[in-house]
């Protein structure tokens, strides 16, 4: 069994104006057009992964300020400190070296150091260390270490800045020892039933330790055994802060959601029969796509729906149309009030999890690619017809599929997703997304 290693969580937290958004395209580079690609949904550019040296993680906007009056950035900045500080590993502190040093800084500053979080000092717009060394260093008069002076516009500095948040999470990795137990992660809209769910499968009102102030990190994990196998389930319902900023509000519930599916091989997303699927859901369900998690759609409080015989198909049409991008999704209605239906939840936990960790042995994959192309001829430009020579799985959680081909750029989405498709028909692979990856081989070799 590999080892589980979860990818630590970097959030950017400052005021308005400090260059967090230059920081963020800055380090994730053209990766970030990957987290916009996923077809039917659009969303802010919250998260994105980077990669230093041989250390991944995923970087989290803690989400904009609007600057209106000076008690208003404060006290979003403070919202914004308590996402990073609930969710983050490591917490990057921006500041901006031509504003100097502000009140709004200091108190934020205060919040950070008191949460025991590693905090990483970053002073920004710091284009020539000479000329600003003196005015970097009033920066430590906030009392969270040394300040690393960068500028995010000319990518200067961003080495060191890396080096000193990598070196604060590689004391994590040990803990993350072998774990068969299936993760599971809860999460949804607030008050979609999360915990009722969970409380229901524990039949104890288990989860009640998520109001009380400061217990909430990131997620709450709950095992639950089942016919003698272990789950853990990451519910995210700690969401009642005391936030009157609504946008806020929805903002850390996307930053919340990405920590949890991040520990998770399983998705269970749920929505509410009664209000229906919203784009919040889609939001949401983006993420668990993104991440190659495999993915159930629970459609709760099934129990207080008027029904007729065409109710379950309707429903069933809506939740496809709006997560258009995740056919794959398996979905299942539930009612965590009654519990109706839970047991069968299990069944398909037990399935896509399965699904999501299987592997295809590479001759059959090549028999299934032969006869679709013999099917189907694959596209031609300019007289050059795509060839695919031979495809392998090299992956799996989620599965992921090497195609060599002649060239490339011929190999278009539409004909990927066929072949997907022709493999889906043989395998069904329900509940988890396939990963593709198209590579060219010289046409010589072949020949």
């Amino acid at each position: 069994m590999a080892k589980r290693s979860r990818k630590p969580i970097v959030a950017v937290v400052g005021r308005p104006n400090v260059g967090k958004s230059t920081l963020f395209n800055a380090l994730a580079g053209e990766r970030i057009s990957i987290v916009q690609d996923t077809p039917g949904i659009t969303r802010d550019r919250i998260y994105t992964d980077v990669t230093w040296l041989d250390r991944t993680f995923t970087l989290i906007d803690t989400g904009g300020i609007e600057p209106d009056s000076k008690d208003i950035i404060l006290s979003q900045m403070r919202a914004q400190a308590q996402i990073a500080i609930d969710t983050a590993d490591v917490i990057i502190f921006l500041v901006d070296v031509k504003q100097g040093l502000v009140d709004a800084d200091d108190k934020v500053a205060d919040m950070l150091r008191r949460s025991r979080k590693p905090v990483v000092l970053v002073v920004n717009k710091v284009d020539s260390v000479n000329k600003y060394s003196a005015d970097v260093f009033e920066f430590y008069n906030l009392g969270i270490g040394e300040p690393h002076p960068i500028s995010a516009v000319n990518r200067l500095g961003l080495g060191d800045m890396l080096e000193e948040v990598i070196s604060h999470f590689s004391k994590e990795a040990p803990e993350e020892e072998e774990d068969e137990r299936t993760r599971v992660a809860i999460v949804g809209k607030p008050n979609v039933g999360k915990s009722s769910l969970i409380n229901k499968l524990l039949g104890e009102e288990r989860l009640i330790v998520s109001d009380i102030a400061g217990t909430t990190r990131d997620a709450v994990d709950t095992e639950i055994v089942r016919n003698g196998k272990e789950y853990v389930f990451i519910d995210t319902a700690g969401l009642r802060r005391k936030n009157k900023i609504k946008e806020q509000l929805e903002h850390y519930m996307i930053v919340r959601a990405v920590g949890a599916v991040e520990r998770a091989d399983i998705v269970v997303l749920i929505i509410d029969a009664v209000e229906g699927v919203s784009e919040q859901d889609a939001k949401i369900a983006g993420i668990a796509h993104d991440r190659g998690k495999a993915v159930i759609i629970a459609v709760n409080k099934w129990d207080a729906v008027e029904k007729d015989d065409k109710t379950i198909y309707r429903v069933t049409e809506k939740v496809r149309n709006v997560l258009s991008y995740m056919p794959y999704a398996e979905i299942i209605f539930i009612s965590a009030l009654t519990g109706q239906r839970l047991g069968k939840l299990f069944e398909v936990i037990d399935m896509v999890s399965e699904n999501h960790a299987m592997r295809v042995a590479t001759g059959v994959l090549n028999e299934i690619m032969a006869e679709a192309v013999a099917m189907q001829q694959p596209p031609s430009d300019k007289g050059k017809r795509l060839k695919l020579y031979y495809i392998t799985q090299v992956a799996v959680k989620p599965p992921t599929f090497v195609i060599f081909v002649n060239k490339k750029e011929l190999m278009h989405f539409s004909y990927t997703r066929y072949i997907e498709n022709q493999i889906r028909d043989t395998f069904g692979f329900r509940g988890t997304p396939l990963r593709f990856i198209i590579r060219e081989r010289n046409e010589e070799k072949h020949s």
